[in-house]
């Protein structure tokens, strides 16, 4: 678990959060006003925005595996791997029957984005290996 985050978590202080391999820092808020409320997440003059809900639903699934699951990181246009957050973030088998993120076109990267804060919030391990990183519940 990563022991020095910076931020609180709000659209004032937000999270100051590095991708699994560490190659690039964002940062990461909850917008619990929004409808339907939402994980932000500012990557430079990007913002991208995945139902907040993904925090809850993404642990419980990960609970559930009771294992180590890849994290498979993938562009919205691109397939994610099978078994990986990424698939899982998109399928129609999970409990929002599809895509976390909002606004198309920037509904990819789960695995990219999603896993750090979950860690933040002490609800997972994340590996941070060069690539091909996993997640596991805590």
């Amino acid at each position: 678990m990563t022991s020095s985050i910076a931020g609180a978590g709000t659209a004032e202080d937000p999270w100051i959060l590095s991708t699994p391999p560490g190659k690039s820092d964002f940062e990461a808020w909850q917008d619990k006003a929004s409808d339907p409320p939402a994980l932000v997440v500012q990557v430079g003059t990007t913002q991208l925005r995945y139902q907040l809900r993904c925090i809850e639903d993404l642990h419980a699934m990960l609970a559930e595996r009771g294992d180590w699951v890849p994290l498979g990181n993938a562009d919205e246009q691109k397939p994610a791997p099978e078994g990986s957050v990424e698939a899982w973030g998109r399928s129609a088998d999970n409990p929002v029957g599809g895509w976390y993120g909002m606004k198309k076109g920037l509904r990819g990267r789960f695995g990219n984005y999603v896993p750090p804060v979950l860690e933040a919030m002490g609800l997972a391990e994340v590996e941070h290996n060069a690539r091909n990183n996993r997640m596991r519940a805590l």
